[in-house]
């Protein structure tokens, strides 16, 4: 069985999982997503001094942290009947925030809608009604999201992202504000089974622990593991972490993350997160 591990750099998470490996007699070969290179002429690929034939690998496993790197280096793979975890499909439904809840569509979420000018963003919002979250279509940690309270703040907002933003800005995605009580759930989902959650509080609006929230355990309930596995299933299943809203109307799912981290959640929760994310893909490798 011979794995490739698409990496950049090599955080505890990534450690973790390369101990995993060891453990299960797995020694993953590490392909570094920076320097990766494919030539559609020549008959191997290569990153850094790894020297690789096209058709050595039954598989590689994502674990890049750069989204457009770990994107297009999955759909190489997937070219040259590579398997792969997650699949470029399951990356790009969960990186491309319009892709993640257009899949979400018969699962419960916040009211999300997408614009393109200055005038059209703004009636989108008032039609929405104050308060609600602009969030860049491809981002993550928490970075560039902006609350908007009235519409001094969102013509303000608005102007400089058309202004001074990249083209991903001209992509208006607005999603209605959930009153979540300093808190929300990340529930992580491998395969068919949900093995854990962790609540992210937060005096903040922004929960994320990239952004301070602070981790604690979440009993896996009922209703978490149901609207958890039908959001894993909706963008296309593997190993995947659910962002979850506690709302007046119940969970709402938010996002869903498709590189997991979870060096903070093993201690917090009690489960082995890497062994069990290993244990699952050489399962599905071997079969």
């Amino acid at each position: 069985m011979n794995i490739g591990f698409i990496h950049s750099l090599i955080r505890p998470e990534e450690k973790l999982l390369l101990k995993e490996f060891d453990r299960k007699g797995v020694s993953p070969i590490r392909i570094d997503s920076r320097t990766f290179q494919f030539d559609s002429s020549a008959t191997n690929i290569q990153s850094n001094d790894l020297i690789l034939e096209k058709n050595h690998l039954d598989s590689v496993f994502n674990r890049s942290l750069s989204y457009s790197q770990s994107l297009q280096t999955l759909r190489i793979f997937e070219s040259l009947a590579v398997h792969t975890m997650n699949s470029s499909e399951v990356l790009e439904n969960c990186g491309d925030k319009i892709k993640t809840s257009l899949a979400l569509k018969n699962v419960p979420q916040p009211e999300f809608g997408v614009a393109f000018s200055m005038e059209g963003a703004l009636s989108l919002i008032e039609q929405m009604g104050y308060p609600v979250v602009l969030k860049p279509v491809i981002g993550s940690w928490g970075r560039l999201l902006s609350k908007i309270n009235d519409r001094d703040a969102a013509e303000s907002v608005l102007e400089h992202k058309f202004t001074l933003g990249n083209y991903t800005h001209s992509v208006i995605y607005v999603q209605k504000f959930v009153e979540k009580g300093g808190r929300d759930i990340r529930s992580f989902v491998v395969g068919d089974e949900c093995i854990a959650a962790i609540y992210r509080d937060s005096p903040h609006w922004i929960t994320n622990t990239a952004r301070g929230g602070t981790a604690s355990n979440c009993p896996v309930t009922e209703e978490i593991k149901e609207l958890s596995l039908a959001a894993a299933k909706a963008v296309g299943g593997g190993i995947v972490a659910i962002d979850l809203f506690e709302s007046p109307q119940g969970l709402l799912v938010n996002e869903v993350n498709g590189t997991m981290e979870f060096k903070n959640s093993i201690q917090t929760t009690g489960v082995n997160i890497p062994e069990k994310i290993v244990e699952f893909y050489v399962n599905e490798v071997r079969m």
